[in-house]
């Protein structure tokens, strides 16, 4: 039989020591979608200057039969607002010359996100004749792009072969920028079960050093506004009122880091309410089994991979209505659904997922479903019918 080889297109591809991560989810759907492929090309192209910036190195490197490839190119951040033209011709003819350089014999074409990857892609489709599958993953750049009609966007839709989103809701949205509905569908991120299982709670708090008689409650995220960790640490501030044996971890890095210590500060929650900071990788099966609860109060999600994470150790969600999580949080049995940027309803529902007895092993059934293992069925589901 004649090899199969996927190109895969994403400009924020881990490095090979993680030491950036960037769109990591990425590379662990890359892990299942290779068992399909006799080889897996990824192509990650990085601007001059970008390392810099990162504070890391981006070097070429393998595993298994995916071969990773960082290209160079010269881009400018003025090309956002005068010159996206250039810019997709820069970086379509860094990918390219590296296709040539290589002799890489492609059969299909991967891109996430639609900028600049996926314009990217639909150039090259047209020197190589094969088949485009974006996954568009953003949502307020998507959102803006839809408003606005952006063509950048539009056009790169109209001239691919298939777009996948990784939430239902927005593929309408999308079929009215004049998409053919055939070939827009959602098919949801996913989770690696060999990274998160369930662990005895009290020995996972007892690795981390956390209190073992404590109730847990957890947050994981970037330190952004839109992650709304400031509605959560309000949250908290009603709980103590009614009880002393919470204590809240908020881990992740970010700009907002002082203005929640402030936070924490002004309302006297030391004792309650603690920043983990950065959490590795390897820490965090660990931690989703240390607590009690996890709680994802973000104000806007495409998706929000974090709360299938928890759902696979074991772990009740509480979300707010952020345009993802209601299509992960489908029923009371796994969590509870809250209104975004109302710390009154987000403590109600922390105290009464808290109180409840939760059926552990009907979470543990239902995350199955999103293991990337099934994930990536799907996937190669799309992928036949190019």
């Amino acid at each position: 039989m004649p090899e199969r080889n996927l190109l895969v297109i994403s400009n924020s591809f881990p490095n090979k020591d993680n030491t950036f991560v960037g769109d990591v989810f990425v590379k662990e759907q890359i892990k299942y979608l290779r068992h399909y492929f006799d080889n897996v090309y990824v192509v990650s192209p990085v601007a001059y200057g970008m390392e810099h910036l990162r504070k890391t190195e981006h070097s070429d490197y393998q595993f298994d039969n995916v071969q990773v490839f960082f290209p160079k190119y010269v881009n400018n951040p003025l090309f956002w607002y005068h010159g996206r033209s250039l810019w997709v011709n820069l970086e379509a003819r860094a990918v390219m010359s590296l296709i040539e350089r290589e002799d890489l014999h492609l059969d299909l074409i991967h891109a996430h996100f639609t900028w600049p990857s996926g314009a990217v892609a639909v150039r090259l489709k047209k020197s190589l004749g094969v088949p485009v599958v974006i996954t568009e993953h953003t949502h307020e750049t998507l959102y803006k792009a839809l408003r606005e009609g952006n063509p950048y966007y539009t056009r790169t839709w109209e001239e691919c072969d298939a777009i996948i989103r990784v939430n239902k809701k927005d593929v309408p949205l999308i079929c009215r920028c004049g998409v053919d509905p055939s070939k827009v569908c959602s098919i949801a991120n996913g989770y690696d079960p060999a990274k998160y299982y369930p662990v005895d709670k009290k020995a996972a708090r007892q690795s981390l050093d956390l209190p073992v008689d404590s109730k847990i409650v957890l947050n994981i995220s970037r330190l952004y506004k839109e992650k709304g960790q400031k509605y959560l640490i309000s949250a908290i501030n009603d709980i103590v009122k009614d009880r002393d044996d919470i204590i809240c971890y908020i881990g992740g890095t970010g700009p907002l880091k002082n203005d929640l210590e402030q936070q924490i500060t002004s309302l006297n929650l030391q004792e309650y309410v603690k920043l983990a900071g950065f959490i590795p990788d390897e820490q965090m099966n660990l931690w989703m089994n240390a607590c009690d609860l996890f709680v994802l109060p973000s104000l806007s999600e495409s998706f929000g991979i974090v709360q299938l994470e928890a759902l696979a150790c074991g772990r009740p969600v509480v979300a707010t209505r952020n345009g993802g999580s209601e299509e992960v949080i489908i029923s009371d049995e796994y969590g509870l659904l809250v209104e975004p940027a109302n710390s009154e309803d987000l403590a109600e529902k922390i105290l009464v997922a808290l109180d409840r007895e939760w059926d552990r092993e009907a979470i543990l059934a239902y995350a199955e479903r999103f293991t990337w293992e099934n994930i990536a069925k799907e996937i190669m589901g799309v992928y036949a019918r190019m």
